[in-house]
C-alpha cells in the first residue's frame, strides 16, 4: 500500500486506500492520469505530435473522403464503456486505426465542401496548449481573460468598430446570433419600457392586441438566424424574408417598405440581418444601403460576416465590407476563412454597456469595472453572454494571428480568391458546364450542362429536373469517390453543384482536377 498523501507513480500497478474516504480504493494508474511525471507527459506527448504530423502530411496521397464502414459503425454503437483503463499507447493504436483514416476530409488540399477549412499547424499546437491550462475563462484575474479581450479588440479594431464595443469568443456563427439577437431584443424592448428579461415575450405591456417582435432578412440569410429567433422566443413566423435583387443580394427599397408596413401596424421592428458574403454564393448585401435603412427607422444592424468577414483585409473586398463599422453586431467564424480549427466563433456589438445589460445576473449598482489587483480581474466575461463555463477558444486565434499576422491572412484570403476566380474562368470555357454569376468571394456554384440541353429550355424549361437529376447523381459519385469534394446548394429553383475555397493547401492544379473529373462524371452519367 501507498502511504495517504504520497504522489503515486505513473503505471504502478498498486491499489491505494485512502482512511479519509473509508471504502474507497483507487488504482494508481487511474491518478497516474493527472499525476504523470514529466518524462512521461513527453513520451506519449511525441506519440501524438507523430500522429498529428503523419495525419496532416499523408492527407494529400489519401481519399478527400470515405465513409466510415458498416462494421466500424456497428463497433461504435455496440462498444460498452469501458470498465478497465487502457494504456496511453493503446489508446492512440486505437484512434490511429479506428479514428483517424475517416475524417469528414476538410483538411485534404481538393476539399471544397461547405466552409470548413484545414486547421491551421499552430491552432492545433495552441489547442493543446489551452487544453494543459483548462481554465474556465467566465472571469477572473488570469491570463486567458486578458488574451480574450485582446483578440476581441484586435477584430473591433479590423471591422472598424469603436471604443466600447465589446465581443466575446463563441462557438460559431450560431452562437453569435443568438448573442447579437438576444442583445437586439433587449434594446429594442427597452426603448419601449418593457423589460424582456423579467416579463419574457409572450405578453408585452400596453393596450390591444400584443406587439409582434420582427426580424428582417433575405432568403440567402443563414438558417441559424431563424434558429436564433425561435430560441429567443420571437418565433419564426416573425422572421420577414425581404425580397431579393436579381443577385440575390437583399434589396434595401423592399427592407425599407417592409418596416413601414410593420411600423404601421404596431409590431416592434428589432433587427434587420445582412450577409457579408453569403454562403450559398458569396455575395455581399449592400451594407451601407441596408445601415441607412436601419438607422432611418432605429432598427439594430446585425451583418453575419461568419464565412466572409475576414475578406475585408483583402484589396478586392475591402472597400465593399467597410460598412461592416456601421453595424449594431456582427458575427465572425475564426474557424472558417481564418482557419483556426473549430471551434472559434466570435460576436462584437457595438454597446458593450447593453450587451452587459442583456446578460448580466449582477445588479448594476453591483458591478465592478476592474479589479486588476485582485482575484475578480476585469468585468467577467459569462456577464456579456449566456456562457458560464467558457473554454480557452482564444488562444488558437492569438497564436495563429501572432504567427501568421494581418499580412500572413490577407495573402493567404486573396489566393483563395483567386483560386476561385481560376475555377469559375475553366467552367466559363468548358462547352458542357454552367456557372452561377455573380461569382462572390471564393464560392463558385456551378452545374454539368450537356451541349444539347444549353438552349434556354435546358437551363430553365422542360429539362430543368432532369438536370437537376443528374447533377445531383453526379455529385454523389464525385463526394464517394474520394478524389474530389464539393457540396451543393439550390438557387432560383434549381440544383447546383458547389465549390468553396477556404484552403490554403489547394493548388491550380487540384481546382482544375474538380472541373475535369464534374465533365467526366457528367459526360459517363449523361450516356449511362
Amino acid at each position: 500500500m501507498t502511504a495517504p498523501g504520497s504522489a503515486p507513480r505513473a503505471g504502478d500497478a498498486q491499489r491505494l486506500a485512502f482512511d479519509e474516504v473509508p471504502g474507497a480504493e483507487i488504482e494508481a494508474a487511474d491518478l497516474g492520469s493527472h499525476g504523470w511525471p514529466a518524462e512521461e507527459i513527453r513520451r506519449v506527448g511525441y506519440q501524438v505530435v507523430d500522429l498529428i504530423a503523419q495525419y496532416l502530411t499523408a492527407l494529400p496521397a489519401g481519399p478527400v473522403f470515405q465513409p466510415v464502414p458498416a462494421a466500424q459503425v456497428e463497433a461504435f454503437a455496440a462498444a460498452p464503456p469501458p470498465e478497465h483503463g487502457a494504456a496511453p499507447s493503446a489508446v492512440l493504436d486505437e484512434f490511429a486505426r479506428t479514428i483517424a483514416p475517416y475524417p469528414f476530409g476538410n483538411g485534404h488540399p481538393r476539399f471544397y465542401g461547405w466552409v470548413n477549412s484545414p486547421p491551421a499547424v499552430m491552432g492545433v499546437f495552441a489547442a493543446a496548449l489551452a487544453a494543459a491550462m483548462n481554465p474556465s475563462v467566465a472571469g477572473g484575474n488570469h491570463a486567458a481573460v486578458y488574451v480574450e479581450r485582446e483578440v476581441v479588440d484586435w477584430f473591433r479594431r479590423v471591422l472598424g468598430f469603436p471604443a466600447g464595443s465589446m465581443g466575446l469568443l463563441v462557438s460559431g456563427g450560431s452562437a453569435a446570433a443568438t448573442t447579437a439577437l438576444a442583445v437586439a431584443r433587449h434594446v429594442a424592448a427597452r426603448r419601449r419600457g418593457w423589460d424582456v428579461r423579467a416579463a419574457g415575450v409572450q405578453a408585452p405591456p400596453g393596450p390591444g392586441a400584443p406587439a409582434r417582435f420582427i426580424v428582417y432578412q433575405s432568403a440567402e440569410g443563414h438558417g441559424c438566424h431563424q434558429k436564433s429567433v425561435e430560441l429567443l422566443g420571437i418565433g419564426s413566423a416573425n422572421l420577414r424574408v425581404v425580397e431579393s435583387d436579381a443577385e440575390l443580394r437583399l434589396s434595401p427599397r423592399a427592407l425599407d417598405l417592409a418596416i413601414r408596413d410593420d411600423l404601421a401596424r404596431g409590431h416592434v421592428p428589432v433587427v434587420v440581418v445582412a450577409t457579408a458574403g453569403t454562403v450559398n454564393s458569396g455575395v455581399v448585401d449592400p451594407l451601407d444601403a441596408i445601415a441607412d435603412v436601419s438607422a432611418e427607422h432605429g432598427v439594430w444592424l446585425h451583418v453575419d460576416g461568419a464565412y466572409g468577414g475576414p475578406a475585408i483585409l483583402t484589396r478586392r473586398y475591402r472597400d465593399a465590407l467597410a460598412a461592416v463599422a456601421r453595424a449594431d453586431s456582427v458575427a465572425l467564424d475564426p474557424h472558417k476563412w481564418l482557419y483556426v480549427p473549430v471551434d472559434a466563433g466570435l460576436v462584437l456589438v457595438r454597446d458593450g454597456a447593453a450587451m452587459r445589460d442583456a446578460f448580466s445576473l449582477v445588479p448594476p449598482y453591483l458591478r465592478t469595472d476592474d479589479n486588476a489587483a485582485g482575484i475578480a480581474g476585469p468585468p467577467w466575461l459569462s456577464e456579456y453572454g449566456s456562457e458560464q463555463t467558457r473554454p480557452f477558444r482564444a488562444l488558437k486565434v492569438w497564436m495563429t494571428l501572432k504567427q501568421l499576422g494581418l499580412g500572413g491572412y490577407r495573402r493567404l484570403i486573396e489566393r483563395d480568391i483567386a483560386l476561385a476566380e481560376h475555377l469559375a474562368a475553366r467552367v466559363r470555357q468548358a462547352p458542357d458546364l454552367e456557372l452561377w454569376e455573380p461569382q462572390g468571394m471564393s464560392i463558385v456554384c456551378f452545374r454539368y450542362v450537356p451541349e444539347r440541353g444549353r438552349g434556354k429550355e435546358g437551363k430553365a424549361g422542360a429539362d430543368g429536373a432532369a438536370l437537376d437529376a443528374l447533377n445531383r447523381a453526379l455529385l454523389e459519385e464525385l463526394q464517394l469517390g474520394g478524389r474530389v469534394f464539393a457540396s451543393s446548394t439550390v438557387m432560383a429553383g434549381r440544383f447546383w453543384l458547389r465549390a468553396c475555397i477556404v484552403n490554403p493547401l489547394a493548388e491550380a492544379a487540384d481546382v482544375d482536377a474538380l472541373v475535369d473529373l464534374v465533365r467526366e462524371v457528367g459526360g459517363r452519367l449523361r450516356v449511362g
